[in-house]
Order: C-alpha cells, then structure tokens, then sequence
C-alpha cells in the first residue's frame, strides 16, 4: 500500500525507453465503459459494465446483464465487486516491460475479481437470488496506449447463497460458470487521490 501511495511522487523509472507506462500513469484513474454479451450454460445474455481503478492496478466494477433479446434464463443479473490487477507496478518498477506496447498491456490487465451476485429467474422478483462471484480478466488494446478502446475477456464461476455457504452444489442453479466478452472504452483521468488533502505553499 505504501508503494502504490508513493508511486505518484516517484516521477518513473529511471528510463521511460526501459520500462514505459503506456500511458497507465497520465492519470490516476481509469474509467471504463464496456458493452458486449455473456455466454453462460443457459443461453447468453447482453451486458454492460462499468470499472473504476487507481492506477490501472486495482478497483471497483458492475455489471448488468439482461436476457430480453434471448430469453434465456435467468432473466437478469447485476454483479459487483472489487478488482485487482497485480502485475502492472511491479514489472514497471523492475523496469520488465518489453517494446510492444500491446502485447505489455494485454499482460498487465490480468486481472482477479471478486463480488456479488443478484439474480432474477424468471417469475420471480430481482435479486430474489444472490450469491458469490470469483473470475478473471484479460483486456487487449486496439491502440498501444492506455486510454482508447479495449476487447476484454472475463471469466467466473457464481455460487448462490446456499451453495456458498454449505458448500451443497446440485445443478446449475448452484453454480453458474460464465464468460464474458466486452468491448470498453478506457478513459485515464487526473483525480489527484493521493494529494487529495494537500496544500498549496504560499
């Protein structure tokens, strides 16, 4: 935690040719906006999500997921949770990041995440089922930079609530595996968390 609150300080390495950020640091803040579909055992389902990370390495996300154009089952889900990348800082800090700009950010946005699940079958009220959520992710730019239009992949595993806490798996309805492919658009921004409470000398 230290490290990631230092890193704004740091200015880099100390050759930007050696280990190049891609651009992950012209901003604190990634903001991302993605749209694509679901394949689930079930049939698929149409999704949208939103992701927000501090220097591209860890943050928060949702997902809503709705069945209207397929009718598959259950009807609607909106999950939740935290995200966290690990491998961004330290192979920048160790300076192990190669020339090509895509291939480096394809490798650090691997990504673990963990949440929430609500879900909706079909006559029942939304989020009469909820339960666990664990996946991966992986994101590959269509530009070498960080800001741009990213084609994610994530993948999980759901358990509900009963599921995950007596660990009592009988059918799908227990545990849902999932995948997920989006298109995204991600935005770096200069929110200024860690300086948030600092004063200017006068």
């Amino acid at each position: 935690m230290a490290l990631v609150v230092a890193l704004p300080a740091l200015g880099g390495p100390a050759s930007a040719d050696e280990a190049p950020t891609r651009g992950r640091i012209d901003g604190d803040v990634a903001l991302v906006l993605g749209a694509g579909m679901v394949i689930a055992p079930r049939a698929p389902r149409l999704e949208c999500e939103a992701r927000i990370r501090y220097l591209d390495s860890a943050g928060v996300f949702v997902a809503y997921e709705d069945s209207a154009a397929f009718g598959s089952e259950p009807k609607r889900v909106l999950s939740a949770g935290v995200e966290l990348r690990p491998l961004f800082l330290g192979r920048w800090l160790e300076g192990l990041e190669v020339d090509n700009a895509r291939l480096d950010l394809f490798v650090d946005s691997f990504g673990l995440e963990l949440g929430v699940a609500f879900s909706q079958p079909s006559g029942s009220a939304f989020g009469s089922t909820r339960g666990l959520q664990i996946g991966l992710g992986l994101e590959l730019p269509m530009l070498p930079k960080a800001t741009g239009p990213w084609v994610g992949l994530h993948a999980g595993v759901r358990w509900n609530q009963d599921a995950a806490a007596m660990g009592l798996v009988q059918n799908v309805d227990d545990r849902e595996a999932y995948v997920a492919l989006t298109v995204a658009w991600h935005q770096l921004v200069g929110a200024h968390l860690v300086n948030l409470g600092d004063r200017f000398a006068r």
